[in-house]
Formats: C-alpha cells, sequence, structure tokens
C-alpha cells in the first residue's frame, strides 16, 4: 500500500469510520492486493482496540452443523399454469431456474407477453457452480434472540452521524424513526437487529454516512424495485429473505441460489442455517463476484467484526436445545365454542418464516373481515409483552423478554377489548376478538404461532403443535394440513363446513 493511502486509512481507523466508508473513500484507488491489506489492517486495529477474548483464550468454533443433504434438483421439465400477477421472472424465481433457461425453453419471444393459464414448461435448473463454505455468522445472529436481549439500537447509534440518525418514514399512518423501524423489523419478523443494521452499512452505508448515494437513500438494502421505496419496506424485504434462506436450509429444502444475474448456483452442504440466510438474501441482489464477495472473508463478516465484533463471539449455541419440547397448550378459544380449522402449517410472518401459523375462524357463515363477538384466549399462563397492530405477544417464561424461551403470537386481534400490555394471563383468559387487523388477512380469523429463542417453530416440523391433544401435520404444501388426536383427524378446509370443526 502506498505510504499515503496507509496514512488515510489509519486517519479514517482513528476516526472511527466504517469499512463502508473506508472502502468507498480509500480502496477504489488501490490494486487489489492494497485491498485486501487494508482490509485487515482496518481489522486487525479494530480487534486490538476492542478485544473480545482474553489473552490464550481459543476462538469459538463456528456453528457446528453437520452436513445437510441437498434436495435432488429435477431431471425433467414440470407444468405450470400462468397465475394472476405472474410474470416470467417471477416464474423463474419461484421454480429455481434462470429467466434465460425459461425464456429458451418456451421459445418466448416477447417477456411481456404472458396470459392467466398459459401452459408453461420449467426446465431443471442448471447450476454453475457451487457457493463457498466459508460460515458467515451463527444462528443465534439471525434471529431475534437471547444474544439480543441488552441491544439498543438506540443506544448503537447514539454518537454516530449516519443517515440513519435522523431518517424518519411513516408507516401504517404513523411517522417512525429510523431507529424505531429498525425495531419494528426486528420485532415482527424476528430478525436479529445488528445484522439488519450491519447490512445496511455493508449495502449504502447508512450507519456511517450522513450523505448516502441517492439510489442508497431511497433503496438503502440495495433492493432496486418501486415497490420496496424507503427503509421500512426495504428492511421488510431484507427480513423475510433472510428468513427464508434460514428456515428453508433448516428444513433441508433450499436446493439452489439465484443470483441477480441468472445465474443458478447450489449451497454448500457444510454451511450453517444462518450463514444460509445472508446467501440468499444477497442472491437477490448482487451477482458474481459481488455475491461471493460479500459472503467470504472479506465480506459481511468484516463489516459486522469492525462495527460489532467477530459475529460467532456473540454467538449462542445451541438455539434450540436436544430434546426441546412444546410446553402444554389448549386450543385458543373457549369451551363448546365450535371454530373452524382453516388454514394448516404455513409461514409465521411474511412469507419466509417457518411454516409455524395455524388459522382458526370463529363461528358463523359471514363471510370477509366481519366484527366477532367470540374470543380468543390464552393457550396457556404468561405475560402479555405486546399488544399492537393486531398482535398480541405472550411470554411463558414470564421473564418480560420475547427473545428468550417460548412466546406465542396471537395475530389479526381486533383492538377493541384486546388484552393489555403487562397483563398476567391464565389458560382460557380473554385475549381479544378475531379480526382482519395487523398484516394482510381475506376474513376474519387467528393466525396463531410460536417461537423458541426467536426462532419460529414449525407446525410441521420435529416439534409439532399439540393443543388439547390436538397434533399439528402437514402435506407438503402450505396451508394444508390436518390436526390429529385418538386417531381422529380434522382436515384445513378454507371456509367453515362440517369437516373442518373443532372445539375444546
Amino acid at each position: 500500500m502506498r505510504h499515503s493511502q496507509r496514512i488515510a486509512v489509519s486517519i479514517m481507523i482513528l476516526a472511527g469510520a466504517s469499512l463502508a466508508c473506508v472502502r468507498n473513500a480509500i480502496l477504489p484507488e488501490m490494486t487489489d492486493d492494497e485491498k485486501i491489506q487494508a482490509t485487515v489492517s482496518v481489522l486487525a486495529t479494530q480487534a486490538a482496540r476492542n478485544p473480545v477474548r482474553k489473552p490464550g483464550e481459543p476462538a469459538p468454533t463456528p456453528t457446528p452443523d453437520a452436513p445437510h443433504t441437498l434436495p435432488t434438483l429435477r431431471s425433467d421439465p414440470v407444468k405450470y399454469y400462468a397465475q394472476a400477477n405472474d410474470t416470467y421472472g417471477k416464474i423463474a424465481r419461484d421454480h429455481g431456474v434462470s429467466l434465460e433457461d425459461l425464456i429458451e425453453e418456451n421459445d418466448i419471444l416477447d417477456e411481456n407477453m404472458l396470459s392467466i393459464g398459459q401452459e408453461i414448461d420449467i426446465p431443471p435448473a442448471k447450476p454453475v457452480g457451487q457457493a463457498p463454505g466459508f460460515k458467515i455468522i451463527p444462528d443465534s445472529e439471525l434471529v431475534y434472540g437471547p444474544t439480543v436481549v441488552d441491544f439498543s439500537v438506540a443506544t448503537f447509534m447514539e454518537g454516530r452521524q449516519g443517515y440513519l440518525t435522523n431518517y424518519s418514514e411513516e408507516v401504517d399512518g404513523v411517522q417512525l424513526a429510523g431507529v424505531e423501524i429498525v425495531n419494528k423489523i426486528a420485532r415482527e419478523y424476528s430478525v436479529n437487529p445488528r445484522l439488519l443494521l450491519c447490512l445496511m452499512e455493508y449495502m449504502s452505508g447508512w450507519i456511517t454516512n450522513p450523505r448516502p448515494a441517492a439510489d442508497q437513500v431511497t433503496f438503502p438494502l440495495g433492493f432496486e424495485d418501486d415497490n420496496y421505496k424507503g427503509l421500512y419496506r426495504q428492511l421488510s424485504f431484507a427480513a423475510n429473505n433472510l428468513n427464508k434462506g434460514f428456515y428453508l436450509w433448516q428444513a433441508n429444502a433450499l436446493s439452489n441460489f439465484i443470483l441477480a444475474d441468472g445465474s443458478v448456483i447450489t449451497p454448500n452442504p457444510t454451511i450453517n442455517a444462518g450463514t444460509a440466510g445472508v446467501q440468499y438474501f444477497f442472491s437477490k441482489m448482487l451477482a458474481n463476484p459481488a455475491w461471493e464477495n460479500a459472503i467470504t472473508a472479506h465480506g459481511l463478516i468484516a463489516q459486522y467484526q469492525f462495527i460489532f465484533q467477530y459475529p460467532f463471539d456473540l454467538g449462542m449455541e445451541p438455539l434450540l436445545p436436544r430434546g426441546l419440547r412444546q410446553p402444554k397448550l389448549q386450543l385458543p378459544f373457549e369451551p363448546d365454542v365450535e371454530w373452524s380449522f382453516t388454514g394448516g402449517p404455513h409461514a409465521a410472518w411474511g412469507d419466509g418464516a417457518a411454516w409455524g401459523a395455524l388459522d382458526f375462524a370463529p363461528p358463523g357463515d359471514m363471510l370477509g373481515c366481519n366484527s366477532s363477538d367470540d374470543w380468543v384466549v390464552a393457550a396457556a399462563d404468561g405475560t402479555i409483552i405486546r399488544a399492537d397492530n393486531g398482535a398480541v405477544i405472550e411470554d411463558l417464561d414470564n421473564d418480560g423478554k420475547e427473545q428468550t424461551g417460548w412466546s406465542l403470537l396471537y395475530m389479526h386481534i381486533e383492538s377493541r377489548d384486546r388484552v393489555k400490555r403487562g397483563t398476567v394471563v391464565k389458560a382460557g383468559d380473554h385475549i381479544g376478538h378475531p379480526s382482519c387487523e395487523g398484516g394482510v388477512s381475506t376474513g376474519t380469523h387467528l393466525h396463531f404461532a410460536r417461537r423458541y429463542n426467536g426462532t419460529w417453530i414449525a407446525a410441521d416440523g420435529t416439534i409439532p403443535f399439540n393443543l388439547d391433544g390436538w397434533k399439528s401435520s402437514g402435506q407438503g404444501t402450505e396451508y394444508d394440513g390436518e390436526l390429529t388426536r385418538d386417531n381422529k383427524s380434522i382436515e384445513a378446509i378454507n371456509g367453515r363446513q362440517a369437516e373442518n370443526q373443532i372445539k375444546r
């Protein structure tokens, strides 16, 4: 590195500049070797200034995780029939193939011409390589879990002059500061706020740069889509896709990554779920070699160590203890009142989280979003630690922290008569009335999900719901599933039918 560059980098380090600032201001003028040396210099200086281990103490082993069995890739085309809001690009992404291969397979002449019901041949994926096996973060740095109990976004941002400090935006009719938006996304999607902050800094410098470029102001997470302008929508997109990679990996259902240039990459079977989540997120924005740079030693992990510390020093393993069992839960409605089981295992939040939710609709023949006087009740003893925007969170270990132990999500709870935050409840106590409030809903119902240590627990996995002895299972398709007790099964059916009635 040239002497003047070395001095400039040192000055920026001493001033507390982020790795993104150093990279943007100095590194573009350097050779590749000098860039690497500068990055190493930044990290070495930061580590010396903020040691995180005692002398002689060994570095922790990155998240131990046995190699995963990857889904077998298809070898033959399959048929698909176009639906409303489909595009060729969306069809390609949803089926894990490149847009170029889809167009070639179907002899498509005009990418803008697609009609509902049109028959499409989905070719098999054609991977061009395998992703690196480099581990980026432990699983506990992806979820809103025990490692962030004492972490405050507001405290972290104190004294920093980045664009986030003075940013605000209207969300659902309420003006929220940038810090509040980060907290809201972290809580709702159950994604680690440190990871969200680090991604913002890596993609746009919002933590340290007071004047990002215009496109970085509009799209701070790098997803340049007019439907995702502003911090709230960008963070929602990021959190949803971090979750998607994380939970698909947990379920051995992540077959490939499709990069921004359409190339298909197979995962490395030795990574952990947290790493898979980060790789999946970056695949939505970056083409190679930028994607591979982001997920290896001089990418996000270097940024993480600079603004926080080595991510595996922050880890808590395992998030889900061996032999974990669900506590005793009852059906979340009053005795002798028949509800409809309308939704089997499906995403607990957004469409990226684990299929951790079940849906129940109250009695009555009315369709759509109508007021109901029936009660959703507590499924167990606990403390209400959040009750707003249609969501009620019950903490079952009564420590007042939704990041630790078991918590329950009751979603679409009407504001009328809704239980208050801080209320200690017993199983069977009133939570509120089902509605369409909060999120997207086409009809009055209860969306019910569980978390442990911030991790959404799948309803069709190894720890199924057990509600008064009714155990949940799935059929491999979202929303399809059953509740079974004593050899009797109730199938999830959208609507009110004799076959999907259930009561306590």
